[in-house]
């Protein structure tokens, strides 16, 4: 009886070291993202590596994500891509695969416990490398290929984001060592649950790399006018078939993420170049005013121009 007790004392004791590691790995995490952003914003320290700060809840914002591995070390936030929300914590990561229109905001956030967090971003080609060198075979159907979705954030992949932080104190090895733990989160990553979204994202062939093509065209040609007969064409895939997949990856239809695309890069071009809504709305490919300007209302709340002015009024405020 002695001995059976002894045992399992000697099988939980290991259990409890694991338990106490990543508590101090989540510490260590608020801890140096927190001395690494002191103020509210973000910054790149290391190329690929970005850290976030707020110190209270944020408004929704339109951005586009990028292929990344999102970690948060202190609060929440929301995202939502197309008609699907997506909330992650200091216990789940999110990834994301594609870069693709999304919208998010900070959700628990506050100046004695604010947000914090950090996006390593994947680049497709380095996925690609470590699936051949693990020998990670991409399989044969994929039940999931949604470009964005969340998972509980383990061990191993905590302590590689930790140890990545952790280059911020070592400038000279970061350029040799930062690489070498982006490689690691990338193999994590793919024998995690999510790694069959990413090797279909990665692989050459197949629906994904398609729709991920077509993801280059509509972001790179946004102005101009959609022609869905000739990508599908071109991609080899019928337009029910081009319909279907986009969807079942980006969460939005062709038409919705040229729209996103489209007023997105408005909104940036009134902020930053000063265009007025009329001259902003013809560079994106709106022929009609009226139009442009009913199709921005619906996407961000409000009018072109009353938009922009809150904009840059809370950029004032909080600059000051």
């Amino acid at each position: 009886m002695n001995q059976t007790i002894i045992m399992n004392s000697m099988i939980l004791q290991p259990v409890g070291l694991d338990a106490q590691r990543e508590q101090a790995n989540r510490a260590e995490l608020v801890e140096r993202i927190a001395r690494a952003v002191r103020e509210d914003g973000r910054a790149e320290p290391l190329k690929g590596l970005r850290l976030n700060r707020a110190s209270a809840p944020t408004e929704l914002a339109h951005g586009v994500s990028d292929p990344a591995f999102c970690v948060i070390a202190q609060g929440s936030k929301e995202v939502f891509l197309g008609e699907e929300r997506y909330q992650y914590d200091p216990m789940h990561y999110l990834l994301a695969t594609a870069e693709l229109p999304v919208v998010s905001h900070v959700i628990e956030a506050s100046p004695e416990q604010p947000y914090l967090s950090l996006v390593v971003k994947l680049d497709p080609t380095l996925v690609s490398a470590v699936m051949v060198e693990a020998g990670h075979l991409a399989p044969r159907s994929y039940t999931n290929v949604r470009a964005i979705d969340v998972s509980p954030l383990d061990a191993g992949l905590l302590d590689a984001a930790v140890r990545l932080v952790r280059l911020l104190d070592s400038p000279a090895e970061a350029p040799f060592l930062a690489p070498l733990i982006t490689r690691e989160i990338v193999y994590r990553l793919l024998r995690g649950e999510q790694g069959e979204r990413l090797c279909y994202i990665a692989v050459q062939g197949g629906h994904a790399h398609r729709i991920a093509r077509a993801i280059d065209w509509l972001r790179k040609d946004f102005d101009q006018s959609l022609r869905i007969e000739e990508i599908a064409q071109e991609l080899g895939m019928s337009v029910s078939s081009f319909h279907h997949h986009f969807k079942e990856v980006t969460a939005m239809s062709p038409l919705q993420f040229q729209k996103q695309i489209r007023l997105q890069e408005a909104r940036r071009l009134m902020l930053g170049e000063g265009l007025d809504a009329a001259s902003a709305g013809y560079r994106v490919g709106y022929n009609d005013a009226a139009y442009f300007n009913r199709e921005y209302k619906r996407l961000f709340g409000l009018p072109p121009l009353r938009d922009v002015e809150r904009l840059r009024e809370s950029a004032m405020g909080s600059a000051a």
